[in-house]
């Protein structure tokens, strides 16, 4: 926000120099980024944050110096003299999209002198940076530079039918715009429209064929509330920006919307003559009504760590515009002013003291009360699974929510249609993903593209699916993904210990999987207490080709949520063991469809409690010497007694009862 140090001094008194203010209002939380001299005047560059639209005008300035200085605030009178008829017999106004217009009035002053500004305005723009174009277009960007209230000018002449409409742009539509630009609109775009097309583009930009030029006579003059997130999505979608979208965007002071208008006319009849008609047309919603808050004064020292007089709290209130409803020795309740949309709760109210009282007032060994407080047990699981996945050598990644279309095609473990967005966040990105696997492939393509060695990535990241009915809302689900440079039972190794860490009770469930994404007959599903819990497997040739991957990749995608439900966050106790381990080997001979998974979920039934640990040692196939169909499996068993030593007797019995089970249930044989 560009402010002349001389157009702001005509709203508040100051004594100090320039860079003195400057720096009260950095303290208060307007960053000040540069001054500029410009002749006799400067002009000062303030970052303006987003939840404070209402200093994106001078007067919003001045009133925050106002306070700061403890100075009164002059507002000019914005009270124009009406001559002419009522208005409604000279214009009409339709609002059929209350939605993306929530407020529309008008007023006409006819019989206007449309000629150069006076040397004053022209000066008074031109140490903003806005060149000047003819006194009633000056006398709009005046009044949107001091109040923060767009408006907008239009020829009534040029108006087919004398009347405006507001309304959803038809599909095709197109506006030849003021910068001599033909745009063209889509179905949920907000236009201005005469009885016979488009004349503007609302809160963005008026058009060439109804701008105000010196030829106008008559002069309809717009000011207007439109939806911010409409104007903001009409913004980007045609790449078109401007003051008046920039404060559109942000939010405008419902009360001062009028005012401006009122302030405008005045100005306009001073500057370029003319009668202006009697009344307003106002169509749409009232000044809504703001909330009262309440502020317990206990909260200030709670908070900031200091006390603070409550005399001194309520003058602060009262200077920034709350209107005070009442007050006692424990609390203040004030209405907050319409132009600060930011001020909903009672801790907005005590950041509001602190920084007028002065940030620096408060000591920095300052005692602020602490209460204690705990990480809930689904943010502890979720630490426990980055823990986990850090230890089996993995990196999280960081990637950003949407893709583009051929990513959003590549993978998806749903059926349902991808979420769009009209306006794409990245080049070609409009489509939220429903998997985080794309985005986690286009990482490992960067990392193999700058030759890194080892790349070994996961995320834990939200997905975002469509409702199953029409109606539905959206739906989003927390996953975990990764993508490995390591083979399948290495990746099926680290979610095991995953799964293990978070409930030892918990083993995973691998069934057959036929995703066309995965290489053949080398994937799975993972189930977890008989749910479905996610996928892995190593990428099919041509998923690699498809994302540009120079060498093979083992993907997976774990449901968290699952995850985190089953998690059991309280340390069990497990005693060390006492007795000695024995080690067994078993090589099994079994049918191709057998799975490693079944025999070793088979054998760790029949081992009960002594089978301490069970693994894969090899996988073995050879048709001449097994037979056609056939592999052999070894599996390395160690045993431990619960009550004593096992004897080598005992041992072997237990390998033989294991034998003699998976015989029975998956017709495996020990090889000879």
């Amino acid at each position: 926000m560009l402010v002349s140090w001389n157009w702001l001094r005509e709203y508040v008194e100051i004594t100090l120099p320039p860079e003195a203010v400057v720096e009260r209002l950095m303290m208060a939380g307007l960053n000040h980024e540069s001054t500029v001299a410009s002749g006799d005047d400067l002009a000062i560059d303030l970052e303006v944050t987003s939840n404070r639209p209402d200093c994106l005008g001078h007067l919003g300035i001045a009133r925050e110096a106002a306070v700061l200085l403890g100075t009164p605030l002059r507002v000019p009178t914005a009270e124009p003299v009406a001559r002419g008829p009522a208005v409604s017999t000279l214009a009409r106004v339709t609002l059929e999209c209350p939605d993306l217009c929530p407020r529309y009035t008008a007023r006409v002053l006819r019989g206007v002198k449309v000629a150069a500004s006076p040397a004053w305005l022209a000066r008074r723009l031109a140490t903003l940076g806005i060149p000047a174009i003819n006194n009633v277009v000056d006398v709009t960007n005046y009044v949107l530079l001091e109040s923060g209230q767009p408006l907008h000018a239009f020829d009534l002449g040029h108006l087919t039918g004398q009347q405006i409409v507001v309304r959803r742009a038809l599909p095709g539509e197109e506006l030849q715009a003021i910068d001599h630009k033909t745009y063209s609109f889509t179905a949920e775009m907000c236009v201005i429209a005469d009885a016979a097309r488009p004349v503007a583009l609302a809160g963005v930009m008026g058009g060439a064929a109804t701008e105000v030029s010196p030829a106008t006579r008559d002069v309809l003059l717009e000011a207007a509330e439109f939806a911010p997130r409409s104007v903001r999505a009409t913004a980007r979608a045609l790449r078109l920006f401007s003051d008046s979208s920039y404060r559109f965007e942000r939010g405008v002071d419902p009360a001062g919307v009028d005012w401006a208008s009122r302030r405008a006319c005045a100005l306009i009849l001073d500057l370029a003559g003319g009668e202006l008609a009697a009344g307003v047309i106002d169509v749409g919603r009232p000044v809504p009504e703001r909330a009262p808050i309440v502020l317990r004064l206990s909260q200030l020292p709670r908070v900031l760590g200091i006390d603070i007089d409550p005399a001194r709290v309520r003058a602060i209130l009262e200077a920034l515009g709350n209107h005070e409803i009442r007050a006692n020795a424990s609390q203040v309740e004030v209405i907050p002013p319409s132009w600060r949309a930011d001020l909903t709760r009672e801790i907005d109210l005590v950041e509001e003291v602190a920084r007028i009282h002065g940030y620096e007032a408060i000591p920095e060994d300052v005692n602020v009360p602490m209460t204690p407080s705990a990480r809930t047990p689904r943010d502890r699981a979720l630490a426990r699974v980055r823990f986990v996945m850090t230890a089996g050598g993995f990196d999280e990644a960081l990637t950003v929510s949407v893709v583009d279309e051929d990513w959003s095609a590549a993978f998806s473990w749903t059926e349902a249609p991808p979420l769009v967005s009209q306006t794409p966040l990245l080049r070609r990105a409009t489509h939220l993903r429903r998997s985080l696997l794309p985005s986690l492939l286009g990482a490992r393509r960067t990392n193999e593209s700058l030759a890194n060695p080892r790349i070994e990535l996961f995320e834990i990241a939200r997905v975002y699916l469509p409702g199953n009915q029409a109606a539905e809302l959206p739906k989003e689900e927390l996953l975990l993904g990764l993508t490995s440079g390591r083979d399948f039972q290495e990746v099926k190794g680290v979610l095991e210990t995953l799964v293990t860490r978070l409930n030892p009770a918990l083993r995973l469930e691998i069934r057959d999987c036929g995703l066309p994404f995965f290489a053949a007959q080398a994937a799975c599903e993972l189930w977890l207490a008989g749910e479905h819990l996610g996928y892995l497997g190593p990428l099919s040739a041509t998923m690699q080709k498809r994302f540009d991957l120079r060498g093979p990749s083992t993907v997976a995608e774990l449901r968290l949520e699952l995850l985190v439900s089953q998690a059991v966050l309280v340390p069990q106790y497990v005693p060390l063991p006492v007795w000695p381990a024995v080690q067994r080997d078993l090589n099994f001979v079994v049918g191709e469809a057998v799975r490693w998974a079944e025999l070793a979920d088979v054998a760790q039934q029949a081992g009960g409690a002594v089978l301490e640990e069970l693994s894969c040692a090899s996988v073995y196939r050879d048709v001449e010497r097994l037979g056609p169909g056939r592999k052999s499996l070894v599996l390395s068993l160690r045993l431990r007694g619960t009550t004593g030593t096992l004897t080598g007797e005992e041992a072997d019995g237990i390998a033989q009862g294991i034998v003699a089970v998976c015989r029975e249930r998956l017709g495996a044989e020990l090889r000879a």
